[in-house]
């Protein structure tokens, strides 16, 4: 939602243990009934973020409580420089469907999954990894057969990194060089699969 140029930047930036009123939005969709992470490991984050109009707009993400001061500032820094982000919803609004939500470009952190294409636990679930503008940073794999593999499925115009388009997160800009100063790894620079959305933290 669009919010006051205005507002206070020390209430727009908090972190806090999860409510019942947003448990009940993740119940079921995110933290599944076999969700193993502790409820109390989490945190609920609530940001400021510009859209590349200039459109101002309060987010919000869940993320591992050893995070979130790392993610306050890396998006307090991101939004003093009017780095464009779209959008910054749970994923529960897409009903924890991970497709859904970055052909939306939505940025996220915490949803109980495994990594794609396997059945070990991914960083997203124990809210140590964040996607951020999903859509134009697309998951990359290349197969032998000469298949790709692209996720989003709409994101298949944004594989080219040489192209100028919005949105795109590229090794050096500002989000890049913050994720890394704070400790996380970059999917970009993956050998053998891209995914130019993602930033993880061991």
């Amino acid at each position: 939602m669009a919010v006051a140029v205005a507002t206070a930047q020390e209430t727009a930036f908090t972190a806090d243990t999860l409510s019942d009123e947003v448990f009940k939005r993740m119940a079921g969709r995110s933290f599944p009934e076999e969700c193993t992470i502790d409820r109390h490991e989490l945190r609920y984050l609530q940001v400021l973020h510009i859209d590349h109009k200039g459109q101002v707009h309060q987010g919000e993400l869940v993320c591992n409580r050893r995070i979130a001061d790392d993610l306050l500032d890396i998006f307090r820094k991101l939004y003093e420089a009017r780095y464009p982000i779209e959008r910054i919803r749970l994923i529960d609004d897409y009903d924890a469907d991970d497709e859904r939500s970055m052909s939306n470009n939505n940025t996220s952190c915490f949803c109980y999954r495994t990594v794609t294409g396997s059945q070990h636990l991914s960083k997203h679930a124990l809210g140590m990894a964040v996607d951020i503008n999903t859509l134009y940073n697309p998951y990359v794999k290349k197969h032998k057969d000469g298949t790709t593999i692209v996720k989003p499925a709409a994101g298949r115009p944004y594989v080219n990194r040489q192209k100028p388009f919005r949105y795109k997160i590229e090794k050096g800009d500002l989000c890049y060089r913050l994720f890394i100063e704070h400790g996380f790894k970059w999917g970009g620079n993956w050998n053998s699969l891209k995914d130019y959305q993602h930033f993880e933290k061991n």
